[in-house]
């Protein structure tokens, strides 16, 4: 029969023990760091669209005009970005009240789709991306 000390002195699992404490947070810290990535893919994504969108409507004259440049835009092109479904993207063009001579392209996606929202129950970021570009008309 072995005595108290020989068990106490007994190294052969302590490995186990080890990875069984660190493995959980590991991982967690792995799958927050996946999970994020993909909503600032997403993110980025967002304000690319608005900027080429801001870049398409300078040619427009007037408002209306912008916004339909810019709408047109993203309706028509393929929107390549891997987490974006161009169906939830809402364009919106708006004039600077304090200065005529430059405008705004707001771009608004709807990132419910998203796969990280089922992932985790602690804080995650909106489930709206909201990004701007702002134009000026008629360069500097």
């Amino acid at each position: 029969m072995r005595s108290v000390a020989e068990i106490f002195r007994n190294r052969s699992g302590s490995a186990a023990v080890e990875f069984a404490i660190v493995a959980p947070v590991f991982i967690l810290v792995l799958l927050t760091m996946i999970a994020y990535g993909i909503y600032l893919t997403a993110a980025y994504a967002v304000q690319q669209v608005a900027a080429d969108a801001a870049r398409t409507a300078v040619a427009g004259i007037n408002r209306t005009e912008r916004e339909t440049l810019a709408k047109d835009f993203v309706d028509r092109t393929a929107l390549n970005y891997i987490f974006l479904d161009k169906n939830l993207v809402n364009v919106r063009v708006g004039s600077d009240p304090n200065n005529v001579n430059q405008f705004t392209v707001t771009v608004e996606y709807d990132a419910t789709g998203l796969p990280i929202w089922s992932l985790y129950s602690f804080a995650l970021p909106d489930k709206t991306i909201r990004r701007f570009s702002t134009i000026r008309i008629g360069g500097i």
